[in-house]
């Protein structure tokens, strides 16, 4: 009841007349202007201003929102000064919302809104409002446009834009630092009381995140917030309206705030000391374990490198820092020896690789631990004194010399006994053999340097105790030189003299070369093996020697070849010569010396064509008949290809005889005329269907008489021809009434074997071998379909 008083109370208040409101909100839309007086004021600028009087009486024109009462809510009264009251005048209203939202009384003039309305909606509705006559309906006023403003309630709570925000704030900040600014809107009028003016506080997160109440800033509230101890934070913000007074409304967030990570914490190994174990047969480079410290800060901040800092083991060992796992792997940085030494000591440092200048004061950020690596002995396989031989011998030593001698030692302390041996794949000649008990290789077959000036050998040397533990060390062996080949022309050479020449004339210049490889390089000496008259040596002092003529004209018909022992020998100790013979032909040459012809034979050949263009148009003729004899011999072995290639492809002969019948249009072979008229039998005239081998002188017989049966004349003819020694039996009849003795096979004839009462089975035809497998699949053929029938 106290609520409704004080709503009637608020009605009236502003339903009094506010000229500052009326002033502003209505005006007239026309220059039409109604009887009444006029004010006149001076303004500022010296201007007279008029005031028109209104025509119109309004009685209200605010309109609260979110109206809860039945009935319709009543807005205000539109009335003119031309209503006596008679009900003469008729009130139309126009403009947003006009006969829907807002109805008005034709006769009184009354306004009244029909359903609830929303500021936040729309805040203010433009009408105009006009008197009219209701029987000329014309008005009488010009028409007014009126504000109808809506007046606001707090009836809308603050509200976020977001439900949950998240946030980041490093750890180990100081008090006060900002985290998230978080902000609430709320669509009440901000220019109307306090229901859109919004309050901001914390119901959950302190007391370690606050926020300010008028910015909705989020701060930090307590100093040294540490990530490892505690990482998430879900922190509940309050906007509340009415300036944070009772009664206003309120909408809350949901703010889930992480703790980033800084290096504040340095690294930790877990143990003070760590041991290792590695046997001493492991290569350089092996891995023989790993450290790793723990840091409790995450990312870059709990990065480190691992480095080995101190110990007696700094030389034989390295760390490496993988970065995927943070741990630091020790490896072999030398070759282990159990017997030189068995157990190292190394101090091993982790440090962050990044740290916060900040946070110096809680380091410092490293830490170090001890590693002992203990080397396990292993029994190691013999080792050479050398890592490879070279070994030089001369190729002139005898069989049976040792060339060289390896040796090897057994590493462990029992100093086992090697045993050694040649890997026969790099001497497969064999050449070389080797001392199993003191390695001396010596050599088993003669060496000759211009064969093979090295030999590659690998040497193997194994425990006798253990002879699976071997190695191998290679011997490389130089054959040395010895002056033991002789020179020889270097190429071969055809040589000839013109019958024309002159003594001293130059016919050939030679050269020699040497298989020896003297340390002061090949040296020649040319010279003749006895005196010539012909022809004559010049060593010209290089390794190269003239040949020279020492008379004048040479005769092929005489001589046609000379032939001349050149004497060369070498200047190496011991002193190797030989003798080479060179052929000279004599030819008959041109003006300039060039040889045109040298024998009878080159005179034959046809001018232009080489020997070598004759010997290709022999090979080619030769393929050619060889291609046509092969053709002949193919062809005429198709010509003799047998009908039947073997005892077992037995196939059906089929011959064809051309002979066949005369018949009736046949009147050569036979004329059945003869039979009525034997008188027009022709003389001479001899059959056309045959050749007969002896040409005999056909016989006349009598003619037959006209009345002559046809019978008896056949019995005639046939009683001639039969006594006829030069008629062939042309059709003969053969009448064989004795068969013969019975057969293993019994009777063949299906004739006979078609009156038995019972099938007859054909089998035993198969077993008569392959001429009768024909038979036996037409009859076996026959039964099978006869019972599939």
């Amino acid at each position: 009841m106290i609520i409704q008083q004080v709503l009637l109370l608020l009605l009236l208040w502003m339903c009094l007349p506010h000229s500052c409101y009326a002033e502003m909100l209505f005006r007239r839309t026309t220059d039409h202007q109604p009887k009444g007086f006029v004010a006149r004021v001076s303004g500022s600028d010296g201007k007279a201003l008029h005031r028109q009087k209104r025509g119109w009486m309004w009685n209200q024109f605010f309109l609260l929102e979110e109206y809860t009462g039945s009935d319709y809510q009543y807005v205000g009264k539109l009335h003119s000064d031309q209503d006596k009251g008679d009900g003469s005048l008729k009130y139309i209203l126009s403009g947003d919302g006009a006969g829907t939202l807002f109805i008005i009384d034709e006769k009184t003039g009354d306004i009244h809104a029909t359903r609830r309305i929303d500021r936040e909606e729309k805040a203010f509705y433009t009408l105009r409002a006009q008197a009219i006559n209701r029987r000329t309906l014309r008005p009488v006023e010009p028409e007014s446009e009126f504000v109808i403003k809506i007046h606001d309630i707090n009836d809308n709570e603050p509200t976020f834009p977001e439900e949950i925000y998240t946030a980041s704030v490093p750890e180990m900040s100081v008090v006060g630092t900002s985290v998230v600014q978080v902000t609430a809107t709320d669509a009440d009028d901000p220019s109307y009381g306090n229901s859109a003016r919004v309050i901001y506080s914390i119901l959950q997160g302190q007391p370690y995140f606050s926020v300010e109440p008028e910015t909705g800033i989020i701060r930090t509230a307590l100093p040294n917030m540490n990530r490892e101890n505690r990482e998430q934070y879900q922190v509940v913000i309050q906007a509340k309206d009415m300036g944070g007074q009772m009664g206003g409304l309120s909408g809350t967030t949901t703010v889930n705030i992480t703790l980033t990570d800084v290096n504040d914490n340095p690294p930790r190994f877990p143990q003070n000391t760590i041991h290792l174990r590695i046997p001493e047969s492991s290569p350089v480079g092996t891995a023989i374990g790993s450290v790793k410290a723990t840091d409790a800060d995450t990312g870059k901040n709990a990065e480190m490198e691992y480095r080995i800092v101190d110990g007696d083991g700094t030389d034989m060992f390295d760390i490496v820092t993988r970065k995927d796992t943070q741990e630091g792997i020790i490896t072999v940085h030398k070759p282990l020896d159990y017997e030189t030494r068995r157990l190292y000591t190394l101090k091993v440092e982790a440090e962050n690789t990044y740290v916060d200048p900040r946070f110096y004061y809680l380091g410092p950020f490293k830490d170090t631990t001890i590693v002992k690596i203990s080397v396990e002995d292993v029994d190691e396989p013999p080792v050479f004194s050398r890592s490879s031989y070279l070994f030089e011998v001369h190729e002139d030593i005898e069989v049976g010399t040792i060339i060289g001698t390896v040796m090897a030692r057994d590493p462990d302390s029992a100093s086992s006994p090697i045993r050694f041996s040649l890997d026969r794949h790099t001497d497969l000649d064999r050449i070389f053999n080797i001392h199993s008990g003191n390695g001396s290789i010596y050599t088993s077959k003669p060496l000759d340097r211009e064969i093979s000036q090295w030999h590659n050998l690998s040497v193997i040397a194994a425990e006798i105790n253990n002879p699976k533990d071997t190695t191998r060390v290679s011997v490389y062996v130089r054959i040395l030189d010895v002056n033991d080949n002789a020179p020889q022309f270097a190429v071969f050479y055809d040589t000839f003299v013109c019958e024309n020449a002159r003594a001293g004339q130059l016919i050939q210049t030679i050269s020699a070369v040497d298989k020896d490889d003297p340390l002061g390089g090949q040296k020649f000496f040319f010279s003749l093996a006895a005196v010539n008259s012909n022809f004559t040596v010049q060593d010209n002092e290089d390794n190269t020697a003239r040949i020279l003529t020492r008379r004048n004209g040479f005769s092929r018909h005489e001589i046609s070849t000379y032939f001349l022992p050149v004497v060369i020998s070498d200047n190496d100790y011991p002193i190797q010569s030989s003798t080479g013979t060179l052929t000279i032909r004599v030819c008959t040459c041109d003006n300039r010396g060039n040889m045109q012809s040298c024998n009878a034979e080159a005179l034959l050949l046809p001018a232009g064509l080489s020997t070598g263009a004759l010997i290709a148009i022999l090979l080619c003729i030769i393929i050619l008949l060889v291609i046509v004899v092969l053709f002949a011999a193919l062809k005429r072995q198709r010509k003799k290809e047998p009908l039947i290639l073997s005892k077992e492809d037995i196939r059906d002969n089929i011959v064809s005889y051309n002979d066949e019948g005369g018949g009736e249009e046949d009147t050569q072979a036979f004329d059945i005329g003869t039979l009525r008229n034997p008188a027009a039998i022709e003389d001479k005239k001899l059959r056309r269907d045959i050749i007969p081998e002896t040409l005999f002188i056909p016989r006349r017989t009598p003619s037959a008489p006209n009345n002559t049966d046809v019978r008896d004349f056949i019995n005639q003819r046939l009683k001639e021809h039969d006594t006829d020694p030069s008629a062939p039996p042309y059709d003969s009849l053969a009448t064989y009434a004795y068969e013969g003795n019975d057969s293993i096979a019994e009777s063949l004839s299906s004739l006979e074997s078609g009156t038995t009462e019972g099938d007859q089975n054909y089998d035993y035809l198969r077993e008569w071998g392959p001429r009768f497998n024909k038979l036996a699949e037409m009859y076996g053929g026959g039964e099978s379909d006869k019972d599939i029938s």
